[in-house]
C-alpha cells in the first residue's frame, strides 16, 4: 500500500514539475471564426451555393419522379420495346441526377473545393494570428477546445519526432 501511495505521489510531482515548465493556453477556434466577418461571408456564400445546387438536384429528381409516374400510368398500354425505352430513359435521368449530386456534394466535389477556396484563407489567417500570439507570449502549446481538445499549435522545439526516428533507425 505504501509503495502504491508513494508511486502516485511521485507521479503527481513529476507531472506538476513538467507542466510548470511548459506554458500553454486554450483557444476556441469556433468562437474566433464566428467573430470574423470574412468567415461569416464565406460561410454565407457556401450556404447559398449549396442551396442552389440542392434545388437543381431536387428539380432533376422531381422530373425523374414525374417520368416514372407517367410511365406507371401508361405501362399497360406500351409495347415491350416502348417499355424498355422509357425505363432506360428514367434510369438514365436518375443516374444523371445522382451523378450531379455526387459532383456537387461528394467527396472532393464542388462544395469541398469551394470550401477550400472560401474558408481556407480565413482559417490560415486565424492560424497565423494564433501562432503570432503564441510566439509573442511565450506559449509552447496552444490547445483548441472547439470540438474537443486538440493541439492547435506547438513550439517546434517540443517536437521529438526526429528522436523517435533515430530510435527506430530511420534517417531523415
Amino acid at each position: 500500500m505504501k509503495k502504491a501511495l508513494f508511486s502516485v505521489l511521485f507521479l503527481l510531482a513529476v507531472i506538476s514539475t513538467a507542466s510548470a515548465q511548459q506554458h500553454y493556453c486554450i483557444i476556441d477556434s469556433k468562437y474566433l471564426l464566428e467573430k470574423m466577418t470574412d468567415y461569416k461571408d464565406a460561410q454565407a456564400k457556401l450556404d447559398n451555393l449549396s442551396k442552389t445546387w440542392q434545388e437543381e438536384i431536387d428539380k432533376q429528381m422531381a422530373e425523374v419522379d414525374k417520368m416514372y409516374k407517367g410511365y406507371q400510368a401508361e405501362k399497360a398500354m406500351l409495347s415491350d420495346e416502348m417499355r424498355k425505352k422509357r425505363e432506360d430513359e428514367i434510369v438514365s435521368k436518375e443516374k444523371a441526377a445522382k451523378d450531379l449530386q455526387k459532383q456537387r456534394f461528394g467527396y472532393e466535389g464542388d462544395l469541398f473545393k469551394k470550401r477550400q477556396e472560401f474558408i481556407k484563407p480565413v482559417q490560415d489567417r486565424l492560424f497565423n494570428a494564433v501562432q503570432k500570439m503564441a510566439s509573442s507570449k511565450g506559449y509552447d502549446l496552444v490547445l483548441d477546445k472547439a470540438g474537443g481538445i486538440t493541439l492547435f499549435y506547438a513550439d517546434p522545439k517540443l517536437d521529438k519526432s526526429d528522436d523517435v526516428l533515430k530510435i527506430l533507425g530511420i534517417n531523415k
